[in-house]
């Protein structure tokens, strides 16, 4: 510390703490921003890859089981065999959704989080009162 600033007034060495707190505040947004952007690209790329991958697994899917229906229609008709295929996938499609279903329904409200945010209103509205 210099002479020079030990013979500076409160209210000097206040603003001087405010200016400076002020420009550690935009340093640190600045650098957040700088990292966020970084994340926020590779993250763009590898959803841009779960969506390629999902999209060529879709058609890879749908091959397979146009193979698997003319298969089973060398063997019994092609009607029949892409009819199987077909009922195979909507039982499975069924099951699937009975059990999405199920989960959804066992869901329930976060109480915590409604408590606390009542909680956090009383205050605010009374902030000398205390909370339960």
């Amino acid at each position: 510390m210099t002479i020079q600033q030990e013979d500076k007034s409160l209210g000097e060495l206040v603003a001087n703490a405010t200016k400076n707190l002020g420009e550690l505040v935009h340093t640190e947004i600045a650098l957040a921003k700088a990292e966020l952007r970084r994340e926020v690209k590779a993250v763009a790329k590898g959803a841009g890859m779960f969506g390629g991958a999902g999209v060529l697994g879709g058609v890879a899917f749908l091959f397979v089981s146009i193979a698997i229906a003319l298969g089973i229609g060398a063997l019994i008709g092609d009607g029949w065999g892409f009819l199987i295929v077909g009922v195979l996938y909507g039982a499975v499609a069924g099951f699937l959704a009975l059990k999405g279903k199920k989960s959804l329904s066992a869901m329930e409200p976060p109480h915590r989080t409604i408590k606390t945010v009542k909680d956090d209103l009383a205050w605010a509205r009374h902030p000398t009162r205390p909370t339960d």
